[in-house]
């Protein structure tokens, strides 16, 4: 499967309507991100279980700013609509096929105690203020 374009208008639902979505935040201008992309397009083929994303920088500052890029390119990846990893940097191949593997291999209903309990954690924290 190619790597889909997402905009602020699809990017939500993107999340939310793959089990696994990874997003490639990048820029023309930016040389890692040029060299990062042909791997990113190659997991992309190599995956068609997985739903390969990208967002063009300059072109949706908006939707960069709301997830907080400060630095490209950034990958994340998504699964049942949990952001389970971000990273800032290219990855080389071999890191990507891991990080791809880690994420298909995860527990998410440990993933969903771990997140239930750090809210309740900072929950219990914010009580004490």
């Amino acid at each position: 499967m190619a790597t889909i374009e997402l905009t602020g208008e699809n990017f939500e639902a993107s999340v939310q309507d793959n089990d696994i979505l990874f997003v490639d935040f990048w820029a023309a201008w930016c040389g890692p991100c040029r060299q990062f992309a042909p791997t990113y397009e190659a997991a992309s083929e190599a995956h068609p279980d997985i739903t390969f994303g990208s967002v063009d920088t300059e072109d949706q500052r908006q939707l960069s700013a709301e997830a907080a890029v400060s630095s490209i390119p950034t990958l994340m990846a998504f699964r049942d609509g949990i952001l389970v990893f971000r990273q800032a940097g290219a990855l080389p191949a071999p890191a990507l096929e891991q990080l791809i593997e880690a994420v298909r291999g995860l527990d998410m209903d440990e993933v969903r105690r771990e997140i239930a309990q750090q809210e309740g954690q900072q929950g219990a924290a914010a009580g004490e203020a």
